[in-house]
């Protein structure tokens, strides 16, 4: 499947061991995936989630998405190595064995669903587990290396963890937690295209066809523009006609809206100003943890008064 590195395993203290298998988690891309986790879960509690499974949803959804990077740490060991910007990874650099690494995410994903199925229910451990599989087999086996769509047909699963969130709390799954899939699958394409033309280069070096790869800055920046056309409707679709929300999260979702359509549109003016594609991919982030937050307050009780939705 892969290839392995040609570095020299070092040795390290046990603090050493621990910090090189943190990092094979990519730790700053989880929170984001809990953050809209914890919006959703809170939705389906009308504001008022119960601890236990805010907090066992949460961890085992941590889990999850550790369990997925690790994989495709894994997988990826081979390009991971080519690329100076990501050698002296745990797997490329020798630090950490791919056999090891593929026990410590095989490790991670068994207590993720552990942790739902004990405590959580059922469907949102298939949920979790669901996200783990779709990432590591239609996104870095099928995707990634293979079509320009990579991104944009794998970024289902970074829309999974609403759904969990959701499932955690009702055991089913309905029109709203679907529309926060659409939600955050929309949002993927202008996020990560973003962060892709800043380091197109490195895709170039080891063949990965990203979209700025093979189509150029200036297709991209139109992909962008049009998907970020999309992002701004399905999230009013929340208020209206879904009434999921009310018109806090509606004011909020209209102004972050508004920046969101004009940093893209920014971009779309000027397709190689690598600087605008850098505050894009930086308020992208913003965007959907600031709406999540919306989403949160919006739902609070003490908001439900009469005609408030």
């Amino acid at each position: 499947m892969v290839t392995t590195t040609k570095l020299e395993r070092r040795h390290q203290s046990w603090r050493d061991v621990c910090q090189s298998y943190y990092q094979l988690t990519k730790p700053r891309i989880i929170p984001l995936l809990l953050i809209t986790t914890a919006a959703a879960l809170w939705l389906a509690s009308a504001g008022q989630p119960d601890l236990k499974i805010l907090f066992f949803t949460l961890t085992g959804g941590a889990l999850a998405a550790a369990s997925a990077q690790v994989f495709n740490c894994v997988y990826d060991q081979d390009i991971d190595y080519e690329m100076l910007r990501t050698r002296e990874r745990p797997l490329p650099s020798g630090r950490v064995r791919p056999r090891h690494a593929l026990i410590f995410g095989l490790v991670l994903g068994a207590l993720s669903f552990g942790l739902f199925a004990l405590f959580v229910n059922l469907l949102s451990g298939l949920l979790a587990l669901s996200g783990i599989v779709f990432y590591l087999l239609i996104y870095t086996h099928a995707l990634k290396r293979h079509t320009v769509q990579n991104i944009v047909i794998g970024g289902a699963a970074g829309a999974i963890p609403p759904l969990v969130g959701w499932a955690a709390v009702t055991g089913d799954l309905g029109w709203t937690p679907w529309l926060l899939f659409a939600l955050v699958f929309a949002w993927t394409p202008p996020h990560f295209w973003a962060l892709a033309l800043m380091i197109k280069d490195d895709y170039a070096q080891v063949s990965v066809p990203m979209l700025p790869v093979v189509a150029g800055d200036e297709a991209t920046a139109k992909q962008i523009w049009v998907y970020s056309l999309a992002v701004v409707p399905l999230s009013l679709l929340l208020v209206y006609p879904l009434r999921g929300c009310g018109y806090l999260y509606g004011l909020a979702a209209l102004l972050l809206g508004a920046k969101f359509l004009y940093q893209a549109w920014r971009l779309r003016q000027a397709p190689q100003d690598r600087e605008s594609a850098r505050e894009l991919f930086k308020f992208s982030i913003f965007y959907l943890m600031l709406l999540s937050l919306a989403m949160v307050i919006d739902s609070l009780p003490l908001l439900h008064f009469p005609g408030y939705a």
